[in-house]
This record gives C-alpha cells, structure tokens and sequence, in this order.
C-alpha cells in the first residue's frame, strides 16, 4: 500500500512543480492549464491520458473548451502520495512541450 505524503514531504515537492497547489478539503494538488483552443486542450489530456495509463494512475480532471482543469489525489493512500507527483512531473513536461 502507498502511503500518504507528510507536510513537509508535500511542501518540497510542491516547490518543485510551479502552479501546482495543495488543495486540503480534497488532499490533492491542482492546477488549471489554459492552452490555445479546445482541439489543443483534448490533444493535452489525451497525451495525459496515454502517460496516466501507463502508470495506472488516472487524475480527476474537466476540460471547457480550452481550460483543463487537473486534480491528482491517491485515494488508496487517502492523499497526496508520490504517485501524484510522478504524474504531476509527468504532466509538466507535455505542457512544456506544448509552448
């Protein structure tokens, strides 16, 4: 079983994804990207969606046209757990990719 992440285990790896932020009523971090269009933001959540699949680790999410909006908690591990900033870092670099 994966644990959660403790404050000061969360905190650093906050620090190292910027935008990211901690969300305590649902014990996960989110973060809202804005990309050029609707056809650019299903493009990002399906390149999200193949690296999520892969590590069997799936966000909560909800795209409006060019807005998607990310939430990823372990809820096996009633938090944030390491698996979420894997996929956050994940996620990072498809974003980057896409500027």
């Amino acid at each position: 079983m994966i644990a959660e992440l403790d404050m000061e285990a969360r905190n650093a790896a906050l620090a190292r994804l910027p935008g990211w932020t901690f969300d305590p009523a649902r014990k996960g971090i989110t973060k809202r990207f804005r990309l050029a269009d609707f056809r650019a933001a299903f493009g990002f959540m399906t390149e999200i969606a193949m690296e999520a699949e892969k590590m069997n680790h799936h966000p909560e999410w909800s795209n409006v046209y060019r807005t998607v909006d990310i939430l990823l908690t372990t809820h096996d591990a009633g938090g944030l757990s390491v698996r979420d900033i894997a996929l956050a870092e994940k996620i990072e670099i498809i974003a980057a990719s896409r500027r």
